[in-house]
């Protein structure tokens, strides 16, 4: 297996996941460990060569170990010790079948001491009970509850849940739920979402892939990303990303507790008329 750094030629290695046989961990040798080295690239086919070479069986989906280290699982720890202070490797998309791993800022992670906003949960009780995961669950509560509306302060309407396309100079991406919206001036947005529940984690990759999505398909419209995770019972976090220096960091960040109205005190509605701007 061989990356491409600089036009030099490395050899990245790869090693079964102690918590998963069948899931590989990606390694380099001359890679991650390099000092000053900040991304190499590779090709999906390398993982197959260097398999062999181990003698370690592969899942049948190779896509699928690469998509469950970007999204799901965390990269091991004899990569991410690698990485300098403040900065984590990620596994970028560099085309069809063709990736690229990287150094960035990237571990998206609520912020505990933040201000939980209360508002009554408009949730229908049959979708509560029959979601089928904490994603679509998610997902449902941002829509039913308008939280995209709250947050941003524009009219949203869900478009499509689970885009997947193609991006040029990425390849196939997939976004959980595209809004479109318009504010009191008349402007028109498209707000990607990004939403985890449960273990997984938000990545800036993805908010990366979701504004180059919107760049090439909706080129007329302001791209707000946005991502969504749960932190505890009811209590969702909301972001908002804005380039700064070549990398998007979060610009907003906002918690929402969803409760039954009858929990929502005369106090809370005090407090929050006294945060209104003057």
């Amino acid at each position: 297996m061989t990356s491409h750094v600089s036009g030099e030629r490395k050899c990245p290695r790869l090693s079964v996941a102690p918590n998963n046989m069948q899931a590989l961990s990606l390694k380099s040798s001359r890679g991650t460990t390099r000092e000053g080295l900040e991304s190499f690239e590779f090709d999906r086919s390398e993982i197959a060569d260097v398999a062999e070479h181990l003698q370690v069986a592969l899942p049948k989906n190779v896509g699928d170990v690469i998509y469950s280290f970007r999204y799901r699982r965390s990269l091991p720890v004899s990569i991410t010790s690698h990485a300098p202070e403040g900065k984590e490797w990620v596994i970028r998309l560099a085309g069809r079948s063709h990736y690229r791993f990287a150094l960035t800022a990237v571990i998206i992670r609520p912020n505990p001491m933040l201000v939980q906003i209360r508002v009554p949960d408009a949730t229908p009780g049959v979708v509560s009970m029959y979601a089928l995961s904490d994603e679509q669950a998610l997902l449902a509560k941002l829509r039913y509850n308008r939280l995209i509306d709250i947050f941003t302060g524009v009219t949203c309407y869900s478009l499509q849940n689970h885009l997947r396309t193609t991006v040029s100079g990425m390849g196939q991406v997939e976004t959980d739920e595209v809004y479109v919206g318009v504010d009191k001036h008349g402007v028109h947005y498209v707000l990607p979402v990004q939403a985890k529940g449960g273990a997984d984690m938000l990545s800036v990759v993805q908010v990366e892939q979701d504004a180059a999505l919107c760049e090439e398909k909706f080129p007329g419209l302001v791209c707000r990303p946005l991502a969504a995770q749960f932190t505890g019972e009811g209590v969702i976090a909301l972001f908002e990303f804005d380039k700064d220096e070549g990398e998007f960091r979060i610009a907003e960040e906002r918690h929402y507790r969803l409760v039954p109205h009858e929990e929502l005190t005369e106090d809370d509605l005090r407090a929050y008329r006294a945060q209104q701007p003057t």
